[in-house]
């Protein structure tokens, strides 16, 4: 994806990308995914975080205590999306981060990225 690194930055001020934009994103998020092996092997040292629940705010202040991608690697134990009044954004930069740096990133599905939801 040509435009990534933009998406990022406009996505790291809280502000949408176009919906064609979003789903070029997920379309190549998709593809790097399913690529991958059922366990992800991640070289250390690493972040693990968990239950980000839409929390932007918190999200990027994560990126800020603990290092940006790809000086760090992250693993995000899922929960993304739900609680937050920013669960788009915030799912939508992770995505866009995961796309950029796919070797450095690991996205782990929570019961909270389910079709119900």
């Amino acid at each position: 994806m040509e435009d990534i690194d933009a998406h990022i930055e406009t996505l790291m001020k809280c502000e949408i990308i176009q919906e064609d934009e979003v789903r070029a994103l997920c379309e190549k998020a998709m593809e790097i995914l399913e690529g991958e092996e059922n366990v992800q092997h991640i070289s250390a040292p690493i972040t693990i975080c968990g239950d980000i629940h839409g929390q932007y705010h918190d999200l990027v202040e994560l990126f800020r205590v603990g290092g940006e991608i790809p000086e760090t690697n992250y693993i995000f134990m899922g929960d993304f999306v739900d609680r937050g009044s920013h669960s788009v954004e915030t799912f939508l930069l992770l995505v866009a981060l995961k796309v950029r740096y796919p070797n450095r990133l690991a996205l782990i599905r929570g019961n909270h990225e389910s079709r119900q939801i």
